[in-house]
């Protein structure tokens, strides 16, 4: 009689590759987030109540984005398969593959990277600054968004040249995407936690020239 082979319980620390930490997080469903970043498993403790509305603020404002956008897709706390890793992204927005999107759904996991991801980090010194930073910078993650809440900084890299320069808010604090023309952020509506002014502003990316040329073009795509 065959017997059934265990599996080891996903532990933070963990030195792993990609098919071992799906094995063990498959048998540990319990679990609700744990990464893979550089072969090493992180598992977060539970988020706070900062954490969480922070992060329900940027799915809100990416969400409207992509509702106005033909041929993205937004989509909080999902694992992806970049490299021969697994982070697990606050939330990203992505491309879908028939809009020239790098990314794709292969058994209910995104393999490849998306266009732009998002991390709520506690301070400039977690590991979303450093190790995963560097993993999103090596796979091609075109856009990172990071928000740091003890520092109230927000961090708008994009990759020029193989390395992430910074995006600098204008005079009137906001942010404008290169790789998503109308994603516009007001930078300091989002630390004092104003979300209607914060989807305002959006909603003026929305209403630009280059939005509505970028929204035209894909919807072409989608449609070819």
């Amino acid at each position: 009689m065959p017997t059934t082979q265990k599996i080891a319980p996903l532990a933070a620390g963990d030195t792993l590759t990609w098919e071992e930490f799906e094995a063990r997080w498959d048998a540990t469903p319990e679990i609700k987030f744990a990464e893979l970043i550089g072969g090493k498993v992180y598992m977060p403790p539970p988020l706070s109540i900062p954490h969480g509305e922070m992060d329900g603020t940027i799915i809100c404002w990416l969400g409207n984005y992509a509702s106005q956008t033909a041929g993205c897709k937004a989509a909080t706390n999902s694992t992806v398969r970049l490299l021969k890793d697994a982070p697990q992204p606050d939330a990203h927005l992505r491309l879908l593959p028939e809009c020239g999107g790098r990314s794709r759904v292969r058994n209910n996991y995104l393999h490849g990277a998306p266009e732009l991801a998002a991390e709520i980090c506690l301070s400039s010194a977690a590991y979303d600054l450093h190790e995963k930073k560097e993993l999103y910078r090596t796979a091609g993650v075109q856009e990172y968004l990071a928000v740091l809440m003890y520092e109230e900084e927000v961090r708008w890299h994009r990759l020029e040249g193989g390395s992430y320069k910074l995006l600098k808010p204008g005079k009137d604090g906001v942010i404008r995407s290169i790789v998503f023309p109308g994603l516009w952020l007001d930078t300091r509506a989002l630390l004092k936690e104003n979300l209607r002014q914060v989807l305002d502003t959006l909603n003026q990316g929305l209403a630009s020239d280059e939005h509505t040329k970028f929204a035209a073009e894909l919807a072409t795509k989608m449609g070819s």
